[in-house]
């Protein structure tokens, strides 16, 4: 009988849905406040997680969410950066 792993499931800041965390994307904060994309998902600081769609990316936009989760301002270019990564998934 093959035991079943668990899958560690992280919520979506923008969608509020749960996630397998494989699929999802994390962006970080560092103790120094800087805000970096985080697609190995082990950098160290205060982790957020996005799905990964460019809905989810437009809604975090607009609601804010990934900055009032790690209670920082969020520079455009990490929105850029993360419609980027996902766009690159896409054609994987």
């Amino acid at each position: 009988m093959a035991i079943q792993k668990k899958i560690p499931m992280r919520k979506c800041v923008a969608t509020n849905e749960m996630f397998p965390k494989k699929e999802m994307i994390r962006v970080v904060r560092s103790k120094e406040g800087d805000v970096s994309v985080d697609p190995t998902g082990k950098k160290s600081g205060r982790g957020a997680y996005l799905s990964k769609s460019l809905d989810a990316v437009e809604a975090a936009k607009k609601k804010n969410s990934l900055g009032n989760q790690l209670e920082v301002a969020i520079p455009p270019s990490i929105y850029d950066e993360l419609i980027v990564l996902i766009e690159r998934e896409k054609l994987k």
